[in-house]
């Protein structure tokens, strides 16, 4: 989902709070790259305990401004461009479209509010099910809630590393580089 329908852009997320550059990449690491990150994604951290957890790590005047980013970040989550009409042009053709992303609780807040969900015909989310990308058996849960057969699949993923996880479970892969007519070549429309 993330840099494949939306922008997932943690610099942008930063660049919008009050504090100085210096600032900014400092809350950037800590809350982007920490593991607590993987955690809250995993659903083993609600965003409570994600801001308790990260904010002895930052300097006390800008703790509101951590606490701002993790609570707004994904207000910056906006459509890649064209994917809108991307995802129409493919359900029009037949095909069943389905999210399998790496994403917090908070994913059911932004991605309904940017993408019409009525366009995918299942979504499983990494907080939800407790398993990440690329662990082979997210994409075997995937296959199995909605009864599909891996071979007629294919995974579409800006990390050549949750194509691995993909093709471990039988589903072929694209790395997407933000060509969606790459993806209609592949799926022959």
């Amino acid at each position: 989902m993330g840099n494949v329908l939306l922008d997932f852009d943690p610099e942008a997320a930063v660049r919008r709070l009050p504090v100085e550059p210096a600032a900014q990449q400092l809350i950037k690491n800590t809350l982007f790259l920490a593991p607590e990150w993987v955690m809250y994604d995993r659903g083993d951290l609600t965003e409570d305990a994600m801001l308790a957890a990260l904010s002895p790590r930052v300097p006390e005047e800008l703790r509101p401004a951590l606490r701002e980013c993790l609570h707004s970040w994904h207000t910056t989550m906006l459509p890649l461009p064209g994917v809108k009409e991307f995802l129409q042009e493919l359900k029009e053709k037949g095909f069943r479209l389905f999210v399998l992303s790496n994403a917090s609780e908070q994913f059911w807040t932004y991605f309904p509010r940017e993408i019409d969900v009525n366009l995918f015909d299942g979504v499983v989310v990494s907080c939800d099910v407790h398993l990440l990308k690329p662990d082979v058996r997210i994409y075997r849960h995937l296959l199995e809630t909605y009864s599909l057969d891996a071979q007629d699949c294919l995974f579409v993923d800006d990390r050549a590393d949750n194509l691995l996880g993909a093709k471990e479970a039988g589903i072929d892969g694209l790395q997407f580089t933000g060509d969606y007519d790459a993806v209609k070549k592949i799926v022959r429309i």
